[in-house]
């Protein structure tokens, strides 16, 4: 009889996050454990019948059992309180009547209702932390620094680490930071870390071979994600900028793929250097992204620096490295400038002056004439972001909790 996990994310399975980070994992998982799924799904999204349908036909196929909820944002304290609530109510039923072995909690909020399950049924506790999130709002001017809900995400945080059965980090960079926290000195720490992983088969070069090199005499950039406070996408245009001020004739064309309103993009770009650029401003499902990036050279993204970026793993990196194209990115953000640097798949930005962005503009497009760049692109993906040795890793860690 297989093991019975719940699993808790509170990203909604209809995005596309949703899809490459929790479905693709639960899909692998769901071969040798009975997987039930509690998501948080967002009123837009829901209201997409047919990528409702499509997720659907998914989980069904791989005989995951999804019980999706509504996300409620605002107001936002009072918001999280109530999905909580529903989260805990139906966490609670779920975990009774299906004799729940393993709760695997996504991030801080679903923790919180993992907690109560260890605490009530004694069911085992992943905690899948995903980053600093109480500093991420705090970095990302959401809380201030001192304000309550801080210091509440912050104990909160404390009662994870110190209950969980296993923690799960998306960087050895932040596994070293927690290690010092005072609070854990002395104990036993049970920590993995499984970055952003990359489904290899879906995001691959266009040429199998990948020896796929293109030439920077015609130079298609990329950006992919949000245009938010925490991806400065206003420092992307102005290295694009430099690009375009070495070689007029250089940059042929700049995509860019969010979900953020095109119109607020378009109105950034045109009060930037960049609008006389050929743009292209779309949004993706998942399964489009990877043939959206294959038609690039070169990926850009820069994200704020703060402390909780020591936690981060970007998911477009893997993305990016999967199908050959390398990065230019910023120092300070997870393990992404040792990966770039050691495994010579792109540039590291190490400030935002001109200087800088000008040495860093000049050493990518020196780096783009290396023939075998985009094979080297690929192994990183391979020894770094490989879906298939994510899962494996979770697998190793749902059967120490089984045996335990």
């Amino acid at each position: 009889m297989s093991t019975n996990v719940l699993y808790i994310t509170y990203d909604g399975l209809l995005e596309p996050l949703g899809q490459s980070q929790v479905l693709r994992y639960l899909e692998k998982l769901s071969d040798s454990y009975t997987i039930y799924l509690i998501s948080f799904e967002k009123a837009r999204d829901w209201q997409n019948v047919l990528e409702r349908q499509k997720i659907q036909e998914k989980v069904d196929a791989h005989q995951i059992h999804w019980i999706p909820l509504r996300y409620h944002k605002s107001p936002s304290a009072l918001a999280t309180t109530y999905d909580l609530f529903q989260g805990i109510t139906v966490a609670l039923f779920i975990a009774v009547t299906r004799r729940i072995k393993i709760v695997h909690a996504r991030s801080y909020v679903p923790s919180v209702i993992a907690l109560v399950l260890k605490k009530l049924l004694r069911t085992k506790f992943i905690f899948d932390m995903r980053g600093f999130w109480a500093d991420e709002r705090v970095d990302g001017g959401i809380w201030p620094v001192n304000s309550q809900l801080y210091h509440l995400a912050k104990w909160f945080e404390k009662q994870f680490l110190l209950n969980a059965d296993h923690t799960v980090s998306l960087t050895e960079a932040a596994i070293s930071e927690i290690s010092k926290f005072e609070y854990l000195q002395n104990k036993k720490l049970n920590f993995s870390c499984i970055r952003t992983c990359t489904d290899l088969d879906i995001f691959s070069p266009e040429n199998e071979s990948v020896n796929n090199h293109k030439q920077t005499n015609n130079l298609v950039i990329g950006y992919i994600g949000s245009i938010s406070n925490w991806y400065l996408f206003s420092d992307v245009l102005k290295f694009i900028y430099f690009l375009y001020s070495i070689d007029k004739d250089l940059v042929s064309k700049f995509i860019i793929v969010t979900r953020t309103d095109h119109q607020i993009v378009r109105e950034i770009i045109n009060q930037s250097k960049v609008n006389l650029l050929s743009i292209e401003i779309t949004s993706s499902d998942y399964q489009g992204i990877s043939d959206i990036i294959r038609q690039m050279n070169l990926g850009i993204f820069f994200r704020k620096p703060a402390y909780s970026n020591l936690a981060c793993a970007p998911t477009r990196l893997g993305e990016f490295l999967a199908c050959g194209i390398p990065c230019v990115t910023n120092d300070g953000v997870g393990d992404m400038t040792q990966i770039i640097e050691q495994e010579k798949v792109g540039v590291i930005l190490r400030s935002f002056d001109e200087s800088a962005m000008r040495k860093a503009a000049e050493e990518i497009l020196e780096l783009l004439q290396d023939e075998h760049l985009s094979q080297r692109c690929r192994a990183a993906a391979i020894k770094y972001f490989s879906l298939e040795e994510g899962v494996k890793d979770y697998q190793n860690i749902y059967q120490q909790l089984v045996n335990e």
